[in-house]
Order: structure tokens, then sequence, then C-alpha cells
């Protein structure tokens, strides 16, 4: 009988488990905060929705320590070696002050370089170093799995109509 007493000790810490596992309906008690005029507001889903794609965005290449902004500028540059500082602010939209700050991270990262750029004296052509290659690669594989969880967030036919029409608005729009 005392074996049985301890295999029934023994498995209670399970059975506890197995309870705390299941999930159960939380009972949100607070009555809901009405937004008002806001449901009627672009800018405020708009924002809404940056916030959550940041927070994503930001845990999901956590690992590699990318940031959106940081992740858009090694994929310009990857994408347009030689392109000039002036050149990428305008096309992302960056104020040159902040891209200048920016660049100066990722060089002592070792991910960016510049260069002299042919023909102008005080202007820079921006490469990606071998070192940044490959972490533009790995972090391509993360965006990719960003962008997985805005398909599972939002659907896969509203991802990409949202997609269509960000592009449509702004695509060339500088």
């Amino acid at each position: 009988m005392p074996e049985r007493n301890v295999e029934a000790r023994a498995l209670q810490p399970d059975a506890r488990a197995r309870a705390k596992s299941v999930s159960r309906p939380q009972r949100n008690t607070r009555p809901p905060v009405g937004v008002g005029v806001l449901n009627e507001h672009l800018g405020y889903f708009m924002r809404r929705a940056q916030v959550w794609i940041f927070n994503d965005f930001i845990r999901t290449l956590s690992e590699i320590g990318i940031r959106p902004a940081q992740y858009s500028v090694l994929v310009v540059i990857g994408e347009n070696p030689g392109l000039s500082q002036s050149d990428l602010a305008r096309t992302l939209g960056i104020e040159r002050a902040r891209l200048v700050h920016m660049l100066d991270l990722l060089q002592r990262r070792g991910l960016t370089e510049r260069q002299p750029a042919p023909g102008a004296r005080r202007s820079h052509a921006l490469f990606l170093t071998r070192e940044g290659q490959k972490m533009l690669k790995r972090a391509k594989v993360l965006a990719a799995e960003h962008e997985a969880h805005l398909t599972e967030r939002l659907g896969a036919a509203n991802r990409k109509l949202m997609l269509d029409l960000m592009r449509e608005v702004w695509q060339g729009r500088n």
C-alpha cells in the first residue's frame, strides 16, 4: 500500500501541470473602452498596425540585432552598391543626420563601408562588406518569418490587398 501512495504523490505534480496547461477562458470584468471617432480614422489603425508590425519585426530579428530601418538600409545598399548617402536618405525617407548616425553604427559593426564617390569630392558611395552581405542574407530569412506572422494575423488575401494598395499609393513617391 505505501508504494501506491508514493506513486499517487509522484503523479500529482503532473496532474497539476496538466490542469494549469488547460486554457480557461479569461473573464474580462472591465467594460470595453470606447475609441469614439478613432474608429473612422485611417491614421489610428495604420499606427496600431505599424506598432504591431515593428514589435513583431524587432522580436523576430532580435537574434541578429537588426532593427527595421537598419534592415531597409542594408537591403537598399545591397540592391544598389555604390549608392550615395543622399540617394539612400531620399529613397527611404530618412533624415540625413539620422542616416549618418545609422551608417556609423552599421560601419562599426562591420556591415557597411563608405568609399569616396567617383567624381564627387564630398560624397560617399555605400557598399555592404562581406559580413554585411552575410548578415543581410540571414536578415532576409528572418524577415520572411516576420512576413509569415503578418499573413497569419491578417490572412493571405488581406495582406496581399494591403501590400498592393500601399505599393500603388507610395511606390515612386520619394
